[in-house]
């Protein structure tokens, strides 16, 4: 099956103007809308409110609009969303209660898509790529500068290969095709535990770095956003709905360092 797709920047339309969504839309009509656009500096957001909530909670309130004339919208958020009380992985039905700005943004964006027959909302988490700026690139860069980098070990997550989110996203749109549209609140992030100081320690491994990994409890690293401590997702509901598998995250690891050292 193919798809036609068109990719936006901020440069090409800014989402966060209503007019200018509305004539944007009118002008061109799509059947799914993949929502990426966020806020995503959580530490900034902590100082910088209205303009967080500006792109985190309107944004996909303009967007949701278009699914009254038919499209259907797929919205990327966040593991910040949960209450962090949990020491098993969070079902998309478990509490939530935002501890930061920006997941507190998320959380007020999901909102206003819950209950809409044309929204799907996909939690993630640890997010990275060889694109952009993230904590693999991050660590890789460090690793160039130091001879040891501080960690934190105390906060457990799953990292989220960008690859293998692309590739959930496709098949979510080639079951909506064949099979239905799946309205609702999925999780999505690769398999596995770690925490921040497992995962610097597999990108030295990867990329054969000597750089030393110092595990340093969170408060050792203060910074303004809380973070919490384990937000790990349960990924039971999407692998049997659109029958995928997730590969590991130590997997996905390896596949995006072979592809960053190709760049």
């Amino acid at each position: 099956m193919n798809f036609s797709c068109t990719f936006i920047d901020i440069n090409d339309l800014d989402l966060t103007h209503k007019e200018t969504v509305r004539r944007y839309f009118e002008a061109n009509r799509f059947d799914y809308i993949i929502n990426c656009a966020a806020y995503t500096a959580v530490d900034q957001a902590e100082k910088q409110i209205d303009t967080v909530f500006a792109v985190n909670e309107k944004i996909p309130e303009l967007l949701a609009a278009e699914c009254l004339k038919g499209t259907r919208l797929i919205h990327m958020s966040t593991d910040y969303v949960y209450d962090d009380s949990k020491k098993t992985p969070y079902l998309e039905e478990d509490a939530l209660a935002p501890l930061s700005v920006y997941a507190k943004s998320k959380l007020a964006g999901e909102k206003l898509l819950w209950g809409n027959p044309g929204c799907m909302v996909i939690r993630t988490s640890w997010l990275y790529s060889e694109f952009g700026n993230n904590f693999l690139k991050t660590m890789i860069r460090l690793s160039h500068e130091k001879d040891e980098i501080g960690v934190v070990f105390d906060q457990a997550g799953t990292p989220t290969y960008a690859g293998d989110l692309a590739d959930v996203l496709f098949k979510i749109l080639m079951h909506s095709e064949k099979i239905a549209f799946e309205a609702g609140i999925f999780n999505y992030s690769n398999e596995g535990v770690c925490s921040w100081y497992d995962f610097a320690l597999e990108i030295m491994h990867s990329t054969q770095s000597k750089c030393r990994i110092r595990p340093i409890r969170t408060h050792e690293y203060p910074i303004p956003a809380q973070r919490p401590v384990y937000s790990v997702m349960d990924k039971s509901k999407i692998k049997r709905i659109f029958d995928i598998r997730i590969p590991h995250w130590r997997e996905s690891l390896q596949i995006a360092v072979k592809n960053l050292e190709s760049l």
